[in-house]
């Protein structure tokens, strides 16, 4: 539920609670003031009322007024008002959505109060510790160390009019402590009020450990508890109260973000309900931090640390000290298995058996030809996985040096996919078709004004006006493409086609064919963007790297045609022409870079050497990871 949704849900339990701990006095809607002790007199007539229609409460006598969550904050020693909220919610079994945004569920926020500085007030009650045997079993050298400290008539800063009462102060921050009732005796009504907290929010108590430890640190729920652990030779931390575990870990996140060692923990929190759950939260943030910890009771049948220490001293040091050689002995044992499986993942020895089954399965895997002899000689055969760029100026014929690649391939026996993403598939029917055309004249040696155009094979409404030989010859090119159409597959796409889509479409025609296609996208500048906020170069960049993850992880060849930059037009082919991407210069395995003969020679007109016919085109290999560069093929 909503914030707002809860705390109304809380406010309305105000009875319930007030009736779980307080005391009533003799009159109707009065109680013993937990914070004056008003209500114990005589005639046990107390000032301390509550208002049952306005789920609120008000002592004539100290003034102090509030709700659910103000009664809450004193009786259960929770400063922090977020701690109170969260408490009160678990306690009354409410899922609150604490994802919500701030100022949509709570009220405005208030001006944080200025910490109060502690730190002489500490120091004065130190030089009284003499004062008091209450040392709960543990050494003076101990509690001087934490700076523990005693004064004879303790008031809550907070309230004067409160009754004065022995205390033991026990310093968390300069800004926070507790003060322990040190009274033999301690009369009932005030019980719930033994152990007060400063105004101030609730430190963690002895949270220096957490970096300047060498030793295995135990994570405890009272601060007795860690001093107990402290003066048998342990290290302790102590959250101070189950509510303040969201600080713990935020103090252990912020210490690993300063590269600080942080010794494994031992979780031995209270043998009650209460710590159970209090280890099960603890656990379930230690391990989201991935630091190494274990859950252990040194105390056996005691409640905790202090009390075994008192009812055996050597029995609980033996087991502080087993506690911690034990989680010693686990973050060996788990960094020698993180150790073993990084060697295992990494380690080249790991992959040796899976290079030499790959080296005897490529006898039987063979490259795929081009279908151009001398492109394949430099190519050692062929294609192979990896990645191919092919590159040239705007209208030079990419695409159709391309597609002559893909039908060559198709005619060769293997599988081709292309995704066109600026030609239309029939557009690219067409194409074949039409160099098909002109192939069979050429090689023929018939006349040449035959052969027909992509818009000749195209424009159904010229068929009228050829000749029954143009009519034969294009019938003759449509059944030597028909041979091998079903080994072609065309999918278009304007805008919409990015690499997920390639994937995705290959390793459905993996799935469903059972063979390897050769991949061929044309063209990349024009691949859906992975991030529309990004750059251009940052999603070509993005698109490159995946291309060649594919080629990778499928065993395929994967060939991307990308046009040049502009600069670039008059000049040699290079791998700085290749458009927006620096990616594709050092992610591919063979580029190559069309241009027109004479390009980069003295008074070359581009546009002149483009109306030539035929044009006079020549292949340059700008980069072969596993053979030769700079081969020009004509």
């Amino acid at each position: 539920m909503e914030f707002v949704q809860a705390k109304n849900q809380i406010k309305q339990k105000f009875m319930e609670y007030v009736s779980e701990h307080l005391t009533p006095s003799k009159s109707k809607n009065q109680y013993i003031c937990p914070f004056c002790a008003s209500g114990t007199g005589p005639k046990a007539t107390g000032a301390f009322t509550v208002y049952p229609e306005k789920n609120r409460y008000k002592c004539f006598s100290c003034g102090l007024s509030g709700d659910i969550f103000d009664l809450a904050a004193q009786i259960e020693r929770i400063s922090d008002k977020k701690a109170v909220f969260r408490f009160l919610a678990d306690k009354y079994s409410l899922q609150v959505d604490y994802q919500k945004p701030a100022n949509s569920c709570s009220e405005p926020e208030k001006k944080k109060s200025t910490a109060h500085d502690y730190s002489q007030f500490y120091k004065s009650a130190n030089a009284h510790l003499h004062e008091t045997a209450y040392h709960r079993g543990i050494s003076i050298s101990t509690l001087n160390h934490f700076g523990i400290g005693f004064v004879s008539d303790w008031q809550p800063p907070n309230n004067l009019n409160a009754p004065k009462t022995p205390r033991l102060i026990i310093p968390r921050s300069s800004s926070s402590y507790l003060a322990r009732d040190t009274r033999q005796d301690i009369p009932d009504w005030q019980q719930p009020y033994s152990k007060q907290n400063s105004p101030d929010k609730i430190s963690l108590f002895n949270i220096s450990a957490l970096k300047n430890t060498k030793k295995p640190l135990y994570i405890v729920e009272g601060e007795f508890d860690a001093m107990s652990i402290c003066d048998v030779g342990g290290e302790a931390v102590a959250v101070c109260s189950t509510s303040n575990i969201h600080s713990f870990l935020q103090a252990v996140k912020e210490t690993l973000s300063q590269k600080s060692a942080v010794q494994p923990f031992i979780v031995a929190f209270d043998n009650d309900t209460a710590g159970q759950k209090a280890t099960e939260t603890l656990s379930n943030g230690l391990h989201e931090l991935n630091m190494p910890f274990c859950v252990y009771n040194p105390y056996g049948s005691h409640k905790d640390a202090n009390e075994a220490l008192n009812a055996d001293r050597m029995k609980f040091q033996a087991d502080i000290l087993y506690g911690m050689e034990h989680i010693s002995e686990l973050t060996a044992d788990r960094q020698n298995k993180e150790k073993s499986a990084y060697i295992q993942k990494n380690s080249v020895s790991a992959y040796l058996n899976e290079f030499l089954d790959g080296v005897s399965e490529s006898v039987y895997t063979s490259a795929v030809p081009t279908g151009f002899r001398a492109l394949d000689y430099v190519l050692d055969g062929g294609l192979y996985e990896g990645l191919y760029g092919i590159g040239a100026i705007s209208s030079l014929g990419k695409t159709t040096f391309v597609l002559q690649i893909a039908d060559q391939i198709a005619e060769n026996g293997n599988d081709v996919i292309i995704f066109s993403l600026e030609m239309s598939r029939n557009e690219l029917i067409a194409k074949s078709l039409s160099r098909k055309t002109a192939m069979i004249t050429l090689h023929s040696n018939r006349d040449m004004s035959n052969a027909k155009t992509t818009r000749g094979i195209l424009t159904g409404k010229k068929y009228s006006g050829y000749s029954t030989e143009e009519k034969q010859l294009i019938n003759t090119a449509l059944q030597q493409y028909r041979q091998y159409s079903d080994r072609i597959f065309i999918i278009e796409g304007m805008g919409e086609v990015g690499v997920e889509t390639i994937r995705a479409e290959v390793e459905k025609h993996i799935k469903n064919t059972g063979k390897k296609p050769v991949v061929i996208i044309d063209y990349l500048q024009i691949l859906a963007p992975h991030n529309e906020k990004s750059t251009d170069k940052q999603n070509t960049d993005h698109a490159i790297l995946h291309l060649k993850r594919l080629s990778r992880d499928y065993k395929l060849p994967v060939i991307v045609i990308s046009s040049f930059n502009r600069e670039n037009y008059s000049s040699k082919v290079s791998m700085q022409a290749f458009k927006e991407s620096g990616a594709i210069e050092y992610s591919s395995d063979v580029l190559i870079g069309l241009q027109l003969m004479g390009t980069g020679t003295k008074n070359f007109d581009v546009d002149e050497a483009k109306l030539r016919y035929p044009r006079e085109i020549e292949a340059v290999i700008l980069k072969n990871r596993n053979g030769t560069t700079g081969k020009k093929i004509g």
